[in-house]
């Protein structure tokens, strides 16, 4: 069936061009967008001005001597009525213009007998030629892995599709303004890193070939931030993407959009309520209010956010005190929940395994989770008060992780110990614990002041609009398909030549804390 209308299609290109027609023309003409005729409606018909508009076809109800016709750009729709008495080559355009093509039409504004607002087309334009059929407008496509896969006709398709995007990039504005009025000052720093640290990930590797050097893709945006205040900038911040190799779900991907954000000489209770005034400010800025619902619940962004205590959390929900508890009480209670560990994990892991499957969910409106345990906490601060409780607070909603901050760590030799633990993870078969990064390590020497850094990705929108992460990306990664064409395959096996240097990666989830 779509092999016909194509080459049904393919037919009309050819009649197009047997009249001389560009079936895909550079440009067309266009005295403005749909909303400025809707805006300027009144005046404009009035005149009798004649203008041009172009768009996409979205419908055609032919009549016989008239054709109505539903014109669509991004601002806007508008009916575009062809009449046989003023267009002579009306049958000519009836057959070689389908639902989906593109085309700009030169006319007066009018408003029909039944109150609808139309252009009286003198002219047309031919702009270009879809050869595959829009997605019925009712059903649209109701398939998500091929929404997702074709996002494009998911976009089409749906406009309430289109308007969750226009919020998100709303959302990212409304971060950006926040940290800018807040005197912050945003920053870009590089996305191949010789280390992926900054948080408990597994990285991407690649290879470099003019310096043939590998690199990773930056899990974090964290080293490099600081690095920044080391060198005397005491506000900054980052929005942009950081990569893990972790598993897919309904929260997890593997390239994503991250923000963080560092404060110098403030702590992490400063940056608490800085972050809940901005969070106020991005959701009402967003969603037009502070209530907003996730699976059912009303979720108000409102008020004072309590705080939770990790250690007193954790240990009501399993009988365990995390940080008294050894290491292999903690096992034995993982694999009571059915969570399967490996046996390289070690305490800290199966703590923070644990909680993620015990705590965290019951978490459902916006909260400070604080006290979690140093142990948990590589890159934090250890609380003057008690050494084993990290200077860190997490923001949770809706039974998840939506943001993570620190007291960040500016003590070199402490630093190094935590590193030193973390690369002893590694040689136990840990793929997400930290590397030792001596840059890193070199920077702080030259002395960090005292620092509050907070990170959060694009999660938090996903959240606001109760769905899964991968629905919020325009285009997420994807499986490809059985019948991937031999010439991209044949183009993945050049990348392998070329690329001797290439990974394989086992896909694993990150279990780590990860700013």
């Amino acid at each position: 069936m779509l092999d016909e209308i194509m080459r049904e299609r393919r037919k009309k290109i050819d009649l197009l061009r047997e009249r001389g027609i560009d079936p895909y023309p550079a440009r067309v003409e266009r005295t403005g967008d749909m909303l400025d005729a809707l805006d300027e409606f009144a005046k404009w018909s009035a005149e009798g001005r004649e203008i041009s508009l172009a768009g996409r076809v979205r419908s055609l109800r032919d009549q016989g001597k008239i054709i109505f016709a539903d014109l669509e750009d991004e601002t806007g729709k508008i009916q575009a009525v062809f009449k046989e008495d003023v267009l002579s080559d009306l049958p000519f355009w009836r057959s070689v213009v389908d639902v989906g093509d593109f085309i700009s039409v030169t006319g007066v504004l009018f408003v029909t007998k039944r109150g609808e607002k139309s252009i009286d087309v003198r002219k047309v334009q031919f702009g270009g030629k879809a050869l595959k059929p829009l997605p019925d407008k009712w059903d649209g496509i109701q398939d998500v892995e091929l929404r997702l896969r074709e996002r494009y006709v998911d976009l089409l398709a749906h406009a309430d599709v289109r308007e969750m995007f226009v919020r998100k990039s709303l959302f990212w504005a409304s971060v950006r303004e926040f940290l800018e009025n807040e005197g912050f000052l945003e920053v870009e720093t590089s996305a191949l890193e010789p280390e992926a640290g900054g948080a408990e990930a597994e990285p991407f590797k690649t290879h470099h070939n003019a310096l043939d050097t590998d690199f990773y893709l930056r899990i974090a945006l964290e080293l490099q931030l600081k690095k920044l205040v080391v060198g005397g900038f005491d506000k900054v911040f980052e929005i942009g993407r950081v990569f893990r190799n972790e598993g897919i779900d309904r929260e997890h991907l593997q390239d994503f959009t991250f923000m963080e954000c560092y404060w110098a000489y403030h702590d992490y209770r400063e940056l608490m309520k800085m972050l809940q005034r901005m969070f106020r400010f991005v959701i009402e800025h967003t969603m037009g209010t502070l209530s907003t619902h996730w699976r059912g619940n009303e979720i108000d962004w409102s008020g004072e956010w309590p705080e939770v205590d990790y250690v007193s959390e954790f240990t009501q929900a399993n009988g365990l005190n995390p940080i008294h508890a050894t290491r292999d009480q903690l096992f034995m209670k993982a694999k009571s929940l059915g969570l399967a560990p490996e046996e390289s994990l070690e305490k800290g892991r199966l703590i923070d395994l644990i909680y993620k499957k015990t705590v965290r969910p019951k978490l459902i409106q916006p909260c400070f989770l604080v006290g979690t345990p140093v142990i948990v906490s590589p890159l934090a601060k250890a609380s003057a008060e008690n050494p084993e409780i990290a200077e860190r607070f997490q923001i949770v909603a809706c039974g998840t992780e939506l943001g993570n901050g620190f007291s960040e760590l500016n003590d070199p030799d402490e630093q190094r110990k935590r590193f030193e633990a973390q690369m002893a993870l590694r040689a136990k078969g840990d793929a997400e614990a930290m590397p030792l990064d001596e840059d890193f390590l070199n920077a702080l020497s030259y002395g960090l002041p005292p620092t509050a850094g907070f990170g959060m990705s694009e999660r938090v929108f996903a959240i606001l609009v109760d769905k899964p992460v991968r629905e919020t990306v325009f285009f997420p990664l994807m499986r490809r398909t059985k019948d991937e064409s031999p010439a991209k395959k044949a183009s993945a096996e050049e990348v392998k030549k070329k690329t001797p240097t290439a990974r394989k990666t086992n896909g694993k989830k990150s279990i780590g804390n990860g700013k």
